[in-house]
């Protein structure tokens, strides 16, 4: 247990839950459910139970260590690997994994983002602990995919060799997010998952793949080797992090290397990348309404998602497949079947009136 590590990645702005996720308090530090905790506190909750506390990393952008800090007081602040700007998940993880290197040569790491919705936890962590041990055995590079209920859009996949039955299987190739017809064909055919984007590796077998497919990021922290978890490392990565390519791991590493393998993972995921993920994990009214932390009143209305902040009432007439939500200074109204344009929204907010709704 000593040698497993835990990297959660914190650092998004989270734009399509605009107006609730801003750019001061992002999505992963929400409370959407009305649990009492956010979205980073129940993934830590999480992994503390299968992960030593001291060997979970929280990954951030520089302008979130204050709330890390306020929201996981059980963590050190070396525990926090500060971001000095957003370049997506490919030099994030080098960071990490350089980093968790230079204490422990031998750990292997699981990579997950901050916002998923568990809704089996047992099942879960059993997966995640299956993982770890295969990886600890095989240098190779392991996700976690999730067999589909639906033809969704909205999520990555992969596929599988042709004949895998196992839990683990030899992944054939990743495909993005397709289109409605095709993902129809992923569905039907069953030899495709949604791509979950959680990773479990080596730290030798990641840093071995950067080397290989990403020698240009690699180059960047391995230079920085004796500097890590000293005060040098604040210093030296806010010189080279910037200076790295904008690139996802799944683009720059596990869509060429050969060594890639999928855990068939079943343990009711979400991917909370969209108000209609949120709409469709939630308890709704006979007319297919939800209301999110407040009162409601839908009258001849349906398959809505209404939330506001504060103690605060909606009384929603007449509507049909939309989004509602409030908060602080701004309102949304939004048609849920064009909640893919409410990123796009956020840019012409900035562009009309700055960042004081942002």
């Amino acid at each position: 247990m000593k040698d497993n590590y835990c990297v959660i990645m914190s650092g998004g702005i989270g734009s399509r839950f605009w107006p609730c996720s801003r750019e001061n308090r992002p999505k992963q530090f929400l409370d959407f459910f009305g649990t009492g905790r956010s979205l980073l506190q129940q993934t830590f909750d999480r992994f503390r139970q299968i992960v030593p506390v001291e060997n979970i990393y929280i990954a951030t952008n520089k302008l979130y260590a204050d709330l890390v800090r306020e929201q996981l007081p059980e963590i050190q602040p070396h525990q926090i690997l500060l971001e000095p700007t957003r370049r997506n998940t490919a030099p994030c993880i080098a960071y990490a994994s350089y980093h968790i290197q230079s204490l422990n040569p031998n750990a292997n790491i699981v990579v997950t983002p901050a916002d998923h919705l568990i809704l089996q936890e047992h099942h879960y962590l059993k997966n995640i602990q299956t993982g770890l041990n295969f990886v600890n055995k095989f240098p190779s590079l392991l996700t976690l995919g999730v067999k589909p209920s639906r033809p969704e859009t909205g999520y990555g996949y992969i596929q599988t060799q042709e004949g895998s039955s196992d839990n683990i299987q030899k992944v054939k190739a990743f495909t993005e997010k397709p289109n409605y017809e095709l993902a129809k064909v992923f569905f039907e055919s069953g030899d495709f998952f949604w791509n979950s984007g959680i990773f479990i590796w080596n730290v030798k077998t990641i840093i071995s793949a950067f080397g290989k497919y990403l020698p240009d990021i690699n180059t960047r922290f391995e230079q920085g080797t004796d500097k890590y978890n000293t005060p040098e490392e604040k210093v030296y990565i806010a010189e080279q992090y910037p200076m790295c390519q904008n690139i996802s791991i799944d683009y720059g590493i596990m869509e060429k290397a050969d060594n890639v393998y999928m855990l068939v993972a079943d343990f009711g995921w979400s991917d909370l990348g969209t108000w209609g993920s949120l709409y469709d994990l939630a308890n709704k009214d006979e007319q297919r309404n939800v209301a999110l932390k407040c009162e409601s009143l839908f009258v001849e209305s349906s398959n809505n998602l209404v939330t506001l902040s504060g103690d605060k009432l909606a009384v929603i007439q007449g509507l049909d497949d939309y989004i509602v939500v409030e908060s602080d200074n701004a309102l949304l109204i939004c048609q849920k079947s064009e909640e893919q344009r409410i990123k796009q929204f956020v840019v012409d907010v900035k562009l009309k009136y700055g960042d004081r709704y942002l």
